[in-house]
């Protein structure tokens, strides 16, 4: 099994992984307050929360599976070299389980707050069916071979896939309505900080691994 050779880049790692947790773990507060004050959710776009829901599902499928599954953990170090260290800390499944219950309560306050004439596009419809159609054959494929961690891995291109164009449909919403009423700034504040520390945590496990970033 793998060890940190550098005790400070360890300390470093677990230090950037809880503060990106805490920064994400916050960043859905100031969004379901603003809604529970408003008694509406008019001016967040609903691409944007069905792209979220996305991503954290994959997201969580993905940490919780390499996390803890000694057959995917198997699989990782077969390809990688059972010298490398699992890519995903306790601070990472901790954050997934609550990000995934949080998008539920706001996806709660949709359904009993105003939400004006808004609904989901047909095109965030389109791409949100044919992401889940995708994953579904995946799992299908995966399952003759039993190629868990390839399987693990097509969860997480897709929660990056969703965490590359989530913020689209509500920057041209915002846009459009030339307003950013109904949306909480802070959420993609707190979001891109808490990112920007995960980034670095993956840099610390790089460095200390001997696995340059390019």
């Amino acid at each position: 099994m793998a060890a940190w050779n550098s005790f400070g880049l360890e300390v470093a790692y677990y230090v950037l992984g809880w503060i990106a947790f805490c920064s994400w773990a916050i960043c859905f507060y100031p969004q379901f307050i603003l809604n529970f004050r408003r008694k509406s959710v008019v001016g967040l776009n609903f691409d944007f929360v069905g792209f979220t829901v996305t991503k954290h599902i994959s997201y969580l499928i993905y940490n919780a599976s390499l996390f803890f599954s000694s057959s995917v953990q198997r699989q990782y170090h077969l390809k990688f070299g059972f010298d490398q260290m699992i890519p995903v800390a306790a601070n990472d499944v901790a954050f997934s389980i609550y990000a995934v219950l949080l998008i539920a309560l706001t996806l709660f306050q949709i359904v009993i707050y105003d939400r004006g004439n808004q609904k989901l596009s047909k095109i965030a419809i389109t791409v949100i069916s044919l992401a889940w159609v995708s994953a579904a054959v995946c799992v299908f494929v995966a399952l003759p071979s039993h190629s868990w961690y390839w399987l693990v891995s097509c969860f997480n291109t897709l929660q990056v896939v969703m965490t590359t164009i989530k913020y689209i449909p509500q920057a041209i919403f915002n846009f459009q309505r030339k307003s950013t009423i109904g949306f909480s700034v802070g959420y993609a504040l707190l979001d891109f900080l808490g990112s920007t520390m995960n980034l670095c945590q993956m840099m610390m496990q790089s460095l200390d691994q001997g696995v340059y970033l390019v």
